[in-house]
């Protein structure tokens, strides 16, 4: 482990990465409240409430198997220094920035992700990576959009069989009131998922000082920041990812709306419970797609969905590299 840094020291990093999950709430807020804007069911500052609300409560609802695959299933616990998680999150940070400026709804999970494995990797080599924890999360990458996809197309399908015989006015009120259900589910999900990442990275950090004995676990308080700085950042909305998420990828009716919402709920909760720190954009993206799909396949707009694919891809690489380089400028500085 790291020799000891000053108290105000690691502070300013417990700080940073509450600041990481502030705007990783900020920017994946679109991801919770896009389909209940989109279709009308909530106003926009009603939804934000909503969503930032079961975010807060989700650690209630699973345990911290996530946590414990970004603290130690990533990169090696013993080889994290206060230098590798000041790179990692510094990495992570500016590529979130970015996408949210671009409107780009880019993955804030993979971004840290990649964010530690570039630290590591500058710090002791590619010996430093987990590979098992690192393969089951690109594996996420391809998965859980598809799972996504697969689920909304499967519910869209069969939620029209079960109605075929009511009228759109009546299927259209129904779903109204399902959506909140669905689409409380979702930010659920997401605030279970994605709290998590932070979570584990305050408690590795902590774990390089010595502060929590022998054995890696995430204390307490550690949740109930993370998941605050994560409400808050859902509360006050990504308006840029919103407009991309809600509309431009395909139109929805509230009840393609409940679909969407409630195959990415499947996914995200299958996924925390595994331990899997996936991609709540790549999941809601995924099944947006297999709704509109389900309508016909010129429903969505292709082109988006392939730039954003694009960015996915990128994301891991991208914060790899600028973490490496911070972590390697804060190495040459000292």
């Amino acid at each position: 482990m790291d020799a000891a840094i000053a108290f105000p020291l690691l502070v300013g990093l417990v700080a940073v990465a509450l600041f990481f999950d502030f705007l990783n709430g900020l920017h994946d807020a679109a991801n919770s409240i896009a389909t209940i804007v989109s279709t009308r069911v909530l106003r926009p500052h009603y939804a934000v409430i909503w969503a930032a609300f079961f975010n807060f409560i989700a650690f209630l609802f699973f345990g911290l198997h996530v946590a414990e695959t970004v603290g130690k299933g990533i990169v090696d616990a013993e080889i994290v220094t206060p230098a590798v998680i000041f790179a990692a999150l510094v990495g992570a940070i500016i590529w979130n920035i970015v996408t949210w400026i671009a409107g780009i709804p880019s993955s804030s999970s993979h971004a840290l992700i990649g964010g530690l494995v570039g630290a590591g990797v500058a710090k002791a080599g590619t010996g430093a990576i987990v590979w098992s924890g690192l393969g089951k999360t690109i594996a996420a990458i391809v998965l859980s959009p598809a799972t996504g996809f697969v689920l909304a197309l499967v519910l869209v399908l069969v939620v029209s069989w079960l109605f075929v015989r009511q009228t759109p006015f009546a299927v259209d009120n129904a779903f109204r009131v399902l959506q909140f259900f669905s689409a409380s589910l979702y930010s659920l999900g997401h605030g279970g998922n994605d709290a998590q990442k932070t979570m584990g990275i305050i408690a590795v950090l902590l774990y390089s000082q010595g502060m929590l004995g022998q054995s890696f676990y995430v204390p307490l308080w550690v949740v109930i920041t993370c998941q605050s700085a994560l409400a808050l950042g859902t509360l006050l909305g990504g308006w840029r990812i919103v407009h991309t998420m809600g509309s431009k990828i395909t139109r929805l009716n509230p009840m393609q709306g409940f679909c969407a919402e409630t195959g990415g709920a499947i996914t995200l909760f299958a996924a925390t419970w595994l331990g899997v720190p996936v991609s709540t954009t790549h999941t809601i993206t995924g099944a947006i797609i297999g709704v509109g799909a389900a309508r016909r396949i010129s429903a969505v707009r292709w082109g988006i969905a392939g730039n954003i694919v694009v960015a996915w891809v990128i994301t891991l690489p991208a914060t790899a590299a600028i973490s490496a380089l911070t972590y390697l400028a804060t190495r040459l500085a000292g």
